[in-house]
């Protein structure tokens, strides 16, 4: 377990060094536990958080995770838009471009997010 957490570091520290998010593109974060999903968009010049959600409470007990995804990934692109942001960065944290972070992705991008 010890080797997979720190392969999976390694991984985010490098996708991290390729990629920085800016005011006029700021970064689409993802981080997945083993029950929910998390994603902001951040602005790294500032430092600061500019949109947030989780998956915790949208009915996720309820659905599929991958659907939980989804779902998550159409309310932060509505958000986004709302405050004004129409392209982002992806930075998918060091897991695979699959399942959950795929899906919450590609309905971010159907929902008017470009990336």
């Amino acid at each position: 377990m010890k080797k997979r957490l720190t392969n999976l570091q390694k991984r985010h520290f490098r996708v991290r060094s390729k990629i920085t998010g800016s005011t006029e593109r700021p970064r689409l974060s993802v981080y997945k536990s083993s029950k929910y999903i998390y994603a902001q968009i951040i602005d790294d010049e500032k430092g600061i958080t500019l949109v947030g959600l989780h998956s915790k409470y949208n009915d996720a007990g309820k659905m599929p995770k991958t659907e939980s995804a989804k779902k998550l990934g159409e309310s932060l692109a509505k958000k986004a838009i709302e405050k004004g942001i129409t392209t982002v960065v992806f930075d998918r944290g060091g897991y695979k471009y699959h399942g959950r972070v795929k899906s919450l992705a590609d309905a971010a991008r159907e929902s008017g997010l470009v990336f």
